[in-house]
């Protein structure tokens, strides 16, 4: 495919933003290189296959796994065996991707073989069953029951999952309605959406859901206030579909509606936060937390933030920590010095 000069300086930026320190600045390329979609391919596959740093090789395979274009397979296939556990189980799930295709051969034999081998790091080995579950029930079944036996109890706990993801009679339609909202046409009622999003975000494509997310914001911004509110639960219930995917495709998003948010968002969004949400969150989360006075809200707010903030395993060493007891002191006083259910203060 031929690039037009714009579009490859263009690329060229995003790919540069993969490889900068800045958290907010990668994100938000991962989610325009998506957009951009198999123009940015061979861009991405160059920073996959180079000696770029962990965090960069991730951001260009969650943009790989977005687009799900066939050039992605084998580097990612070759990639499962990096020594790097995160960038592995990253390229894990863009093979995910092609496990019910023409290649599916190919995914499904590479992922198989990280499965079973009890030398890789479980977080990959996990993933790989994951993106394996993603074919019938049926053909998974021999190899789930062999790893239930497994000498990793948490490779035996994935194995035995209860995988309910029987389809649905409606279940061809959902889809063909999600997809139209993506594409063209946001033609059925909000409710009808976030109830379809609920059911059936798992089987949309990435770029699908970032797409209804974008769109459905647009919406919000044309609609009277009377009906604002329900477009918005449908743009949380598609940031909760990405995050249950491990997706923080829109995740600059959440960021943006934090930063401007006057009444309290909905809890789907606050849900995705919880699963995806990162350092490059907090600052946006303490600021809304600031600005509200309504006590459910600042609540949810600081549970979310803890949870984050423990899983990214922050002291009051690091600089965001540093930057939030500085700018809202009484805040950050809240937010950080004690932690409801089980999650203890920062430490030093």
């Amino acid at each position: 495919m031929t690039i037009r000069a714009s579009s490859a300086k263009q690329i060229d930026t995003l790919v540069a933003d993969l490889c900068a320190g800045n958290a907010i600045a990668r994100d938000a390329a991962i989610a325009r290189l998506t957009v951009i979609g198999s123009r940015a391919v061979a861009r991405l596959l160059t920073v996959v296959e180079s000696g770029s740093d962990q965090f960069a090789r991730v951001a260009a395979l969650r943009a790989l796994e977005a687009i799900g274009d066939p050039r992605a397979l084998d580097p990612a296939l070759d990639v499962m065996a990096a020594s790097d556990a995160a960038v592995a189980t990253a390229a894990a799930r863009v093979v995910r991707a092609f496990v019910r295709g023409p290649r599916s051969a190919s995914a499904v034999d590479g992922l198989t073989s990280v499965a079973l081998d009890p030398s890789r790091p479980e977080v990959l080995r996990v993933a790989a069953i994951q993106a394996l579950r993603e074919l019938e029930a049926a053909t998974v079944a021999p190899l789930l029951a062999s790893l239930r036996a497994d000498s990793s109890s948490t490779v035996r706990a994935a194995a035995s999952a209860d995988d309910s993801r029987a389809p649905r009679p409606t279940r061809e339609h959902a889809v063909g309605v999600l997809r139209a909202a993506a594409d063209t046409s946001l033609s059925v009622d909000p409710a009808t959406l976030r109830r379809m999003l609920g059911r059936e975000g798992g089987s949309i494509p990435l770029p699908d859901l970032l797409r209804i997310v974008e769109r459905v914001r647009e919406r919000e911004a044309v609609e009277p206030a009377a009906r604002r509110a329900e477009w918005i639960t449908v743009r949380a219930a598609a940031h909760l579909a990405l995050a249950q995917r491990d997706s923080r495709l829109a995740l600059y998003d959440i960021r943006e509606s934090l930063e401007a948010a006057v009444t309290p968002l909905p809890v789907d969004m606050l849900a995705a936060l919880s699963l995806v949400g990162d350092q490059s969150c907090l600052e946006a989360m303490a600021s809304a937390y600031a600005r509200s006075k309504d006590t459910w809200w600042r609540d949810r707010l600081a549970d979310t933030f803890r949870a984050i903030a423990s899983r990214e395993q922050l002291t009051r060493r690091h600089a965001i920590v540093k930057r939030i007891e500085k700018r809202w002191k009484q805040v950050g006083h809240d937010l950080l010095s004690t932690r409801p259910g089980g999650h203890g203060p920062l430490t030093r």
